[in-house]
């Protein structure tokens, strides 16, 4: 990445919530859009740096993110990348990758979800995201009947664990 890149690259404070899926909600109407990422960093790093490929529509994002440690409240800085840049990386993300399908909906109070669809090894795992404007919010949050098990701080249903570990024991 170029200075001029990186010194644009905002810091976020994500402040999320994730749990396991107990019932598929309607898919039909929901935006979705197919993903792609693989990590540069092991599992065990305090820190990963993920390259993400999103795909809808026939047209193509590339994205290069750095995330914190942390379970419920992580700093991320995203920048995004070109198609080159991501192509030659991407080969360092070997045995460190995960496939998914993301939904995006809403629940109301502004919130929205992104369901997670997984493929290949993973296939099977539905994995529900909501993101919060503050900690307060999230610890407040009453999730709907078809959220399964809060798995928030449960670190191996991270993405980073999952592309390197696979599923993990329930």
């Amino acid at each position: 990445m170029n200075k001029a890149v990186a010194e644009e690259a905002p810091t976020a404070l994500e402040i999320e919530r994730k749990f396991l899926v107990a019932e598929l909600p309607d898919l039909a109407g929901l935006e979705s859009v197919d993903v792609a990422q693989g990590y540069l960093t092991h599992s065990d790093d305090s820190v990963e740096i993920r390259l993400r490929k999103k795909a809808a529509g026939g047209t193509a994002n590339y994205f290069m993110t750095l995330k914190s440690d942390g379970a419920l409240e992580r700093k991320e800085i995203e920048v995004a990348v070109s198609a080159e840049q991501f192509e030659s990386f991407w080969p360092a993300t070997m045995g460190r990758q995960v496939e998914k399908t993301r939904y995006v909906g809403a629940l109301g109070d502004g919130l929205h979800y992104e369901l997670d669809v997984f493929h290949g090894g993973l296939k099977g795992l539905l994995l529900v995201e909501v993101e919060f404007p503050s900690v307060e919010a999230a610890n407040s949050f009453v999730a709907p009947d078809w959220f399964g098990a809060d798995v928030t701080s449960n670190k191996g249903y991270k993405n980073k664990a999952l592309a390197v570990k696979g599923m993990p024991k329930r």
